[in-house]
């Protein structure tokens, strides 16, 4: 059973994280986000939810306006082979979210630990951070040192890399292509 964003909120004040709600208009893309969501201090953050052929899951959260090149991303995050992305069937069953709501907190729901977490080093470079606390009817912002501890206690240890930089190194031969396929 997947926790409802009222839980998720309740356990991170009972795990004594302090945090800010905010609640909003649904937000489904970041250009909304920018549009609707208010004047909240903070990096704002952008989740991809991805997956290799080997079936191997990655939540990758960036800061909103972040480029990535999908095309070289599975070089830097150790996927088995390029990357396309996740169904939002998959996103419900591992994250307990829908597409629009993923966000970096919704790990506390893959307790089978299927979906490893990816935190953006530039987004770990701001104070506070902005996350959906599993709805897009709301802004939580957080410590970036609250959101890697409740990760951490959730079992999943986000790996903090540079995956924004668009001069990462791909090794020789590495195959590049990017698909947009679902599972």
């Amino acid at each position: 059973m997947h926790l409802t964003p009222e839980q998720l909120l309740e356990r991170l004040a009972a795990e004594g994280y302090q945090t800010t709600t905010t609640r909003h208009p649904p937000l489904h893309t970041v250009e909304m986000s920018r549009q609707l969501r208010g004047d909240i201090p903070g990096r704002h953050t952008k989740n991809l939810f991805l997956k290799d052929r080997k079936d191997n899951y990655f939540l990758v959260t960036t800061g909103e306006d972040s480029i990535l090149d999908l095309k070289r991303l599975h070089t830097l995050i150790g996927a088995a082979s390029r990357l396309s992305f996740g169904s939002a069937e998959r996103m419900m069953e591992f994250l307990g979210v829908t597409p629009g709501s993923v966000t970096a907190l919704a790990v506390v729901n893959d307790r089978a630990g299927r979906v490893q977490a990816i935190l953006d080093e530039e987004l770990m470079s701001h104070a506070l951070i902005n996350a959906h606390p599993l709805t897009n009817e709301a802004t939580t912002t957080m410590r970036r040192e609250d959101l890697i501890a409740f990760m951490t206690a959730a079992g999943h240890p986000p790996r903090i890399l540079p995956v924004s930089r668009p001069d990462f190194p791909v090794p020789a031969g590495a195959n590049c292509a990017m698909t947009a396929s679902n599972d």
